[in-house]
């Protein structure tokens, strides 16, 4: 069984080597693996160190790239029948990480997974707290639903050929294709034995930056979704409190207290502004996108899509 494993970087060379050294550590049995690099433009040591790595590097213009776009260069450009797509600053937790996300879609019980995600030792403690919540450590294989995350996350070839991923879109290709797949009987998993340490080293607009993008995307894929001035509100104050008390049960509030102030305020306000266009949905819907349950979040999006898709077809018999 081939793989290979593609990575979108843009001076990616903190933790580029780590990952990279870390996949040819694999345990791979019987998985031929080659690396892909699809580089936009770097200008620190990122190219020199997937040279020194054997990585097979494509180069795009930042003009080019979008997050879909780079994607499918790369899997275009790829000779495996699963495609491994990883963040540049993300590094497996274990030596089975290959093997066992690619296991499902080899045994043929899923067409797209994706793995669990942690912090690193300089994440903020709310983005700790995010990860928690998105990427519990229960398998779901399959799951409900269709989320899904390209930090960390392994497509068939031939799922990727049928669906490709959508090249306009701002963030959220990995939701975007999953969805289309997920609503034609596709399968999905969640492989938490599948881990990746996710570092992130962003200043504060850009994690607003990062949130408000998403946001954006989410519109589209689900242009349902709606957050108003109240909704903002509510989210920074629940979530910050939340998480002030797993601070305080950790004995980090102190020294966590006025970041995890910041960081859950850059979170929600650019959620706000990326979704402020939107449609108005229930509070109960929005609290599932924008601040998910820990335990429930994936197996309830699908009765949500449910009754919103009833909910859309009652409307329409109503007009008529």
């Amino acid at each position: 069984m081939r793989v290979s494993v593609i990575i979108r970087t843009l001076n990616e060379e903190r933790y580029l080597g780590d990952l990279l050294e870390s996949i040819q550590r694999q345990n791979l049995d019987y998985f031929e693996v080659e690396t892909i690099v699809v580089d936009s433009g770097s200008t620190d040591k990122t190219l020199a160190i997937a040279g020194i790595h054997g990585c097979r590097v494509i180069h795009i213009s930042k003009s080019e790239f979008s997050f879909g776009r780079s994607l499918n260069i790369g899997c275009d450009a790829a000779r495996g029948d699963i495609l491994l797509i990883v963040s540049g600053h993300c590094i497996p937790t274990s030596k089975d990480w290959l093997r066992t996300i690619c296991a499902p879609l080899e045994e043929g019980i899923v067409e797209y997974a994706y793995g669990r995600q942690i912090g690193g030792n300089g994440s903020y403690f709310s983005e700790k707290e995010t990860f928690n919540a998105y990427y519990p450590n229960v398998s779901r294989i399959p799951q409900q639903g269709f989320f899904c995350n390209n930090a960390n996350s392994a497509i068939l070839r031939k799922t990727w050929e049928k669906y490709r991923f959508d090249e306009d879109l701002t963030g959220l290709e990995d939701m975007e294709l999953a969805q289309r797949l997920y609503r034609d009987g596709g399968k999905i998993g969640y492989v938490a034995e599948a881990c990746v340490v996710h570092h992130h080293s962003e200043l504060w607009r850009q994690v607003k930056r990062r949130y408000e993008r998403e946001a954006i995307a989410l519109r589209l894929i689900m242009p349902h979704i709606h957050i108003r001035i109240r909704d903002l509100i509510r989210y920074i104050l629940r979530s910050t409190a939340n998480d002030w008390k797993k601070a305080r049960n950790q004995k980090v509030l102190i020294k966590e207290m006025f970041d995890i102030v910041r960081y859950r305020t850059c979170q929600y306000f650019g959620s706000y502004l990326g979704n402020k266009e939107h449609r108005i949905i229930s509070d109960a819907e929005k609290d599932k996108y924008f601040y998910p349950d820990h335990s429930r979040h994936i197996e309830e999006e699908e009765n949500g899509i449910k009754k919103y898709e009833n909910h859309r077809v009652a409307a329409n018999e109503g007009e008529q």
